[in-house]
């Protein structure tokens, strides 16, 4: 399966609604281990169906343990009672760490030779402590690659009868995780002692209690030692739920937060064991409304609509707390998260990421080792929060890709690269996130030159209190500025360079050109013919396309032109495509020309407007049609007051109706 190269979310104007999570990747991953560990056969059921769970599937399967789907995201497990059935295997596990590191633990002590390799980024995340801790065991493992790091070797081990090891915690947390779940292989007791602080605690918590649903307690000193005694064996419980991943979670409270709700979370709540629940404590700390229940949350944003800066160590919610960082870009004030210094061994390195993309959006960053520290863009633009230059790197790492998902409450549209990456823990994120977000609504009316659709738009928008976009004026601006800059009206890629750098601004019916108001030298007839000149022109197309996007923004836009449907908005709410006979059309612009006090001639007019429409209609880039799924309006027979009515009656029916 093909993944697209990017997503483009339009601008966001609200959250609110019900989203059901999927199961968490890291309670997946370790009860199927453990269910492959134990005795018996285990039925686990809402199981996170990811690439991440697909290579411990896979890895399982290749070890001779029998899985078996159920359907949905029910597995039938039968366990091999710590005794894997091959003895010889070469296992790919992708950049699954919480796959690759509890393998390499449980397949080192369990005896057999196997090999265990990831892609490029799974060799650069470091192994060497649980390496060493192993090796303290008895494990005989080899690095095939750089020390320290994947691919390794695993031979048949030499055990002897230590009773205890040490292992780093200010690692990764995965490294005390794979050796715990493997210590009851051992059958002796053996104790544990951690080397420096221990980061991620919830994670071993979610360890502890997975380990004790298998029938194995472990014993532990606060959390600088633990303890697996003698005789500890997995034994199946039969069927085992996994609960919603509440680092999922996250990004649902934080588009609560950011835009309105109340958005229902369920799958996870107050019962939790994930220590990632705790992220909707430090959302209200930046104001944000948070109820809870045993299996469900609720946010809404601040009773005042503004999220407060923050000064937060969140070694307790290493993974949820990159979504803070994207929050801090709605806050009042500067951001600060400390002792994260796990995340430069992440999927990426974390931190250098997470600062190079919110600079992209107008951020200012501070880096350090193990802290972020996040100053929101200067709110000066007049369209959108904030611009962004370029769009959305995701460095093939699940989390940035879901992150950067909520940028769009603030931009005019964010573009997202490799959208594909979040299939490691949650394959349908994006369907799920444009479920519960709703964008900014635009209401699109194209049609042909002197049909009316630029006083019915304008209307409109103002009958709605939207936004209204003239884009024919962009056209115009464009040939004006050229004439006055000296620009040769064939001459695309000095157009191009000029569309994207001119200075325009809209207030209600006034048009301003470079800080200058500009009135019916715009609306001048010959200024119309040479937009309709550059208008034909692919680059200048695409130059304008950014600017007309950018002027989507709450609450709403109505827009008018050629191509507002079919290129510009596509994902329009409603989209109409006004018309009328060349004969009235030419009768509607010699009256207004003459309300004006300018000459005009009807028969050139209409001549003026046939030739218009057979050069919008053949004109290689967006020519003027109508769009599949707009509905036409003819006005011949209507006066601006039933073409106003007909645009709000069916925005009323398609967009308001329950």
């Amino acid at each position: 399966m093909t993944h697209p190269e990017y997503i483009d979310l339009p601008p966001l104007m609200s959250a609110h609604g019900t989203v059901r999570l999927p199961g968490s990747k890291s309670i997946s991953n370790r009860v199927l281990l453990l269910a492959a560990l134990a005795e018996g056969v285990t039925e686990v059921r809402d199981l996170l169906k990811s690439d991440d769970t697909d290579r411990m599937l896979e890895g399982l399967a290749t070890l001779g343990v029998g899985v078996e789907s159920q359907g949905g995201d029910s597995y039938r497990v039968h366990g091999c009672g710590g005794n894997f059935p091959v003895k010889a295997a070469q296992l790919f596990l992708g950049n699954a760490g919480t796959a690759f590191r509890p393998l390499t633990a449980a397949l080192a002590l369990s005896g057999g030779d196997y090999e265990l390799s990831g892609v490029p980024r799974m060799h650069e995340r470091p192994i060497g402590d649980l390496v060493d801790a192993l090796r303290g065991l008895g494990a005989n493992i080899e690095y095939l690659g750089n020390p320290g790091f994947p691919p390794l070797k695993i031979a048949p081990p030499a055990l002897d009868d230590a009773a205890s090891v040490s292992v780093r915690g200010d690692v990764s947390s995965q490294f005390l995780t794979a050796l715990l779940m493997s210590l009851p292989l051992l059958g002796r007791t053996i104790r544990v002692e951690v080397q420096g602080e221990l980061i991620s605690k919830p994670y071993i918590e979610i360890t502890l209690a997975m380990m004790a649903r298998f029938g194995v307690n472990v014993a532990r000193d606060g959390w600088q030692s633990f303890t697996v005694a003698a005789g500890s064996r997995y034994v199946s419980p039969g069927v085992i739920y996994v609960e919603g991943d509440a680092s999922s979670a996250s990004y649902f409270l934080a588009a609560a937060a950011i835009g309105g709700g109340p958005l229902r979370i369920e799958g996870v709540g107050s019962e939790s064991i994930q220590g990632d629940v705790r992220f909707a404590d430090a959302l209200a700390l930046m104001g944000a409304v948070i109820e809870q229940g045993p299996n469900w949350m609720v946010a809404r944003a601040p009773a005042d609509g503004k999220l407060r800066a923050i000064d937060l160590d969140c070694n307790h919610i290493p993974d949820a707390a990159m979504t803070l960082a994207v929050a801090a870009l709605f806050a009042d004030g500067v951001t600060t998260l400390r002792n994260i210094a796990s995340w430069r061994v992440k999927e990426t390195d974390r931190i250098a990421a997470m600062a190079t993309e919110l600079r992209k959006v107008g951020a200012t960053v501070e880096e350090g080792a193990d802290y972020i520290r996040i100053t929101p863009p200067v709110f000066t633009f007049h369209v959108s929060r904030f611009t962004v230059h370029g769009s959305i790197d995701t460095y093939d790492d699940h989390r940035m890709a879901m992150c950067f998902s909520l940028a769009a409450f603030g931009a005019a549209g964010m573009r997202i690269n490799d959208p594909g990456c979040v299939a490691k823990t949650f394959p349908d994120y994006f369907a799920a996130f444009a479920g519960v977000t709703q964008a900014v609504p635009v209401i699109a009316i194209d049609g042909p030159s002197a049909s009316g659709k630029g006083t019915v738009a304008g209307r409109v928008a103002a009958a709605l209190g939207f936004h209204y976009l003239d884009s024919g004026a962009l056209y115009r601006l464009l040939a004006l500025a050229a004439q006055r800059t000296g620009v040769a009206l064939d001459d695309e890629a000095a157009l191009s360079e000029l569309a994207a750098r001119m200075d325009i601004r809209f207030e209600a019916e006034h048009v301003w050109l470079e800080g200058e108001k500009v009135g019916d030298e715009l609306r001048a007839e010959t200024t119309g013919g040479y937009a309709s000149q550059v208008a034909a022109l692919h680059a200048v197309r695409a130059a304008l396309l950014d600017k007309q996007r950018a002027f989507r923004r709450a609450p709403g836009l109505v827009t008018d032109g050629r191509d507002m449907a079919s290129v510009v908005f596509p994902d329009a709410a409603l989209k109409v495509f006004l018309t009328a006979s060349a004969e009235a059309r030419a009768e509607r612009r010699y009256k207004q020309l003459k309300e004006k006090g300018m000459d005009a001639n009807i028969a050139g007019l209409l001549q003026d407007i046939r030739a218009r429409d057979e050069r919008d209609s053949q004109r290689s880039a967006a020519p003027l049609q109508q769009a599949a799924d707009a509905s036409l309006l003819d006005t011949t027979a209507l006066n601006i007051e039933q073409a106003v009515e007909s645009v709000l009656a069916g925005y009323r029916k398609k967009c308001l109706a329950p």
